[in-house]
């Protein structure tokens, strides 16, 4: 009941006029920001934060505003993935294994919106997993530690074989670049100079927006001069914009299991929304078995990754309201807010300052309805861009391409690296392996070489720290399960040929 009242007296905060026009801006700000290829929400809440403080709002009015940039970040991160094969951020790469061969199909604005209505339920489920099970959750978040997060980033590589079906060598190889791709740079605790070939601009490592546009938009605009000598060809798009009652119940269940398990995930500090979206895609594509049509065109594989990667956004406000430990990297930007505010987050938070904890629970309700209401009437708007031809959706495409990456360090260098990736790209593409592996390997590969070095300090470079612990151990063993798998699948699978 006591908690109950909070959320109301959270719900009176986050639903003034002042706070609902704020959460109003943040949404449709964050969905922009999550359409632009490599900026992402960290980005997002990283350039309103000074903005918010420089107004003067008030803590629990900031927190909404970054909030609220924060959800339509993920909301808008799907809507490139979609339409053009290039997911905003990193949680969005999921999204196009399916969405993009939907959008081909002419079901452009039938993928929208069902990822729409998918990000919506996995956030509120998140919430109300947020209001009821913050406190105990986050104890068992703390139990993590630097050998449970390789774990789990191992795991997490493991489940890719789920990912391309009957291609796990392609898939193996493809994770292999991605991982040696993350350890390009200066090494932090050595300072041994990693794969740079002599080049300064390579000492930091490759920037992950030059990772993803490289690999995808430029292999992509590659892909799609191969159409036509002219440049002419647009996807032509079916006249239904909305996905059907019977459409959405088929992925009903999906939801419902995906938005879970992404809640679990994303209170995990580090874990995010990327792991969330690769875990569920591989768990439900596994459900579907034969009967599925993943990769081509599942309704299912825009609902899984949807769900999960809004879900663990909702999440990840748990360890660090609770705990005072970012669950991801956009809440490591948020706790830089409170900081500005003299505010210091952790368990006492709740009893201290309960206007600025339950405004920002509520606001999350807030924000998730207002993302549904601004997002379901644009999805025809943004299907019919599809109708776009290619000799003005190339040049566009490409210009946002280099503008991005060239934002990052200001350098021509980073413009040759994205075409040259974007080659490299390309031929991976028609040798038919896949990138989704690649990206989601160099995005694990930095997560597992910081908690490997980590753990193996803590252990004085004692290996058994690996799997030391109940929670370690169930990792690995998941792990070996999901290598075994595939493996036992090819061997039935000869067996029933010869038979």
């Amino acid at each position: 009941m006591e908690t109950f009242e909070f959320l109301m007296h959270g719900f009176a905060i986050a639903m003034t006029p002042k706070n609902l026009m704020i959460a109003l801006i943040g949404a449709f700000v964050g969905t922009i920001v999550g359409m632009l290829p490599g900026l992402g929400p960290i980005n997002g809440v990283a350039i309103l934060l000074p903005i918010a403080y420089a107004f003067g709002l008030p803590p629990e009015s900031a927190l909404i505003l970054l909030a609220a940039v924060y959800l339509g970040c993920e909301y808008g991160g799907r809507i490139s993935a979609i339409l053009i094969n290039v997911p905003g951020d990193a949680a969005a790469i999921m999204s196009t294994l399916d969405g993009y061969p939907l959008a081909k199909q002419g079901k452009a604005g039938i993928a929208l919106s069902l990822s729409a209505f998918s990000s919506f339920i996995g956030s509120i489920l998140a919430t109300i997993g947020v209001v009821l099970f913050a406190p105990l959750l986050a104890k068992w978040a703390i139990s993590f530690g630097p050998a449970e997060y390789f774990a789990l980033m191992v795991f997490a590589l493991t489940c890719l074989s789920g990912l391309v079906g009957d291609a796990p060598i392609k898939t193996a190889v493809a994770a292999l670049i991605g991982l040696t791709l993350a350890t390009v740079g200066v090494d932090a605790v050595t300072g041994v100079y990693r794969f740079t070939f002599d080049s300064v601009s390579l000492s930091d490592g490759i920037a992950f927006t030059t990772i993803v546009i490289g690999f995808f938009s430029v292999s992509e605009i590659l892909i799609m001069l191969e159409q036509t000598s002219i440049g002419q060809k647009a996807l032509e798009q079916g006249k239904r914009s909305l996905v059907s009652f019977k459409e959405f119940m088929s992925a009903f269940g999906t939801i419902i299991r995906s938005g879970l398990t992404g809640f679990v995930v994303g209170i995990l500090p580090g874990a995010g929304a990327t792991i969330a979206s690769a875990m569920t895609y591989s768990n439900e594509r596994k459900i579907a078995g034969k009967t599925g049509k993943f990769g081509e065109g599942d309704l299912r594989g825009i609902a899984a990754p949807e769900a999960a990667n809004n879900a663990s956004a909702c999440g990840s406000f748990i360890p660090m309201l609770t705990l005072g430990v970012p669950g991801s990297g956009t809440t490591a930007v948020m706790m830089g807010a409170l900081t500005l505010y003299n505010i210091t987050p952790g368990p006492q938070l709740f009893a201290e300052q309960p206007d600025i904890v339950w405004g920002l629970i509520a606001s999350l309700f807030v924000g998730n309805v207002i993302l549904l209401a601004l997002n379901i009437p644009l999805v025809g708007f943004f299907a019919k861009m599809l109708n776009t031809p290619n000799y003005i959706l190339i040049p566009a495409i490409a210009a946002a391409s280099f503008v991005g990456v060239y934002s990052i360090h200001s350098t021509t260098f980073d413009l040759i690296l994205m075409v040259g990736l974007g080659f490299f790209g390309y031929f991976l593409r028609k040798l038919h392996f896949p990138l989704s592996a690649l990206i989601l390997g160099y995005v694990l590969g930095h997560l597992m070489e910081s908690n490997l070095r980590r753990a193996l300090s803590i252990s004085g470079g004692e290996l058994g720290i690996l799997w030391g612990s109940p929670i370690t151990i169930v990792l690995w063993l998941l792990a070996i399960f999901m290598v075994l798998l595939p493996i036992y699948r090819a061997i039935k699978s000869r067996r029933n040929q010869v038979a």
